[in-house]
């Protein structure tokens, strides 16, 4: 079995994304690029510049809302959020609170067909077991690719995030912990069904995050 990883870009010029992706694929199986890094009316030549390798990447747009860098206005993140979902990338991340409140928009995916990852974030805690299995169930309406990802205060916090892994699961889940108590998690996931783990080229880009090296050495990836 071979683990894979994903690595994070937070690159803000669509330049330095295509220099970084250069070497984020020859090292990595998957790249995240987080695109709410670049000014809006950067984002249409950006993806112009990585559309040949948009077959492994994942897409994310995040509002500060939810822990991402865009501070403008919904419409327009729905918009630009549409125009990367013409591109088919491998996966587009959406929040799962942004598919609860935008019916149009999830109509809209559904008749593209895109590949969604639906994701949310607790950046302060970790809920209870039962409060999370009822988001996954929610989540999963929208789509069989997950990632729920909470911030562990405690070794059990990441543990109840671990036993999220249900070997009957029909969902492709990631599902981890951040911070140092959850930076085991982050490798533990992959043993439990975990597509992939996210990680860094360097420096971590989330709180836990290991860089891509020190995952292979750690899962002797060779």
């Amino acid at each position: 079995m071979k683990y894979k990883t994903c690595v994070s870009i937070t690159e803000e010029t669509p330049n330095k994304i295509k220099q970084t992706l250069k070497i984020a694929v020859k090292k990595s199986d998957f790249v995240e690029v987080r695109f709410d890094f670049l000014k809006i009316e950067q984002i249409p030549e950006a993806l112009e510049l990585i559309k040949k390798d948009l077959n492994r990447i994942v897409c994310t747009f995040r509002p500060k809302t939810e822990g991402g860098k865009f501070s403008g206005n919904e419409k327009e993140r729905i918009a630009i959020l549409k125009l990367i979902a013409e591109y088919n990338p491998f996966l587009l991340d959406v929040e799962f609170n942004t598919l609860k409140k935008n019916s149009q928009f999830t109509k809209y995916l559904k008749s593209t067909k895109t590949k969604l990852l639906v994701s949310w974030h607790d950046f302060k805690r970790t809920p209870k077991t039962a409060e999370l299995k009822k988001k996954i169930t929610q989540m999963s309406k929208f789509s069989n690719n997950l990632k729920i990802v909470s911030t562990a205060n405690s070794t059990d916090d990441a543990t109840r995030m671990l036993e999220l892994y249900s070997k009957k699961g029909k969902n492709n889940l990631i599902s981890f912990a951040m911070g140092d108590m959850g930076r085991i998690s982050r490798i533990l996931c992959l043993y439990l069904g975990s597509p992939y783990t996210y990680v860094s080229l360097g420096k971590a880009v989330a709180p836990g995050q290991f860089s891509v090296d020190e995952v292979k050495k750690i899962i002797n990836l060779k």
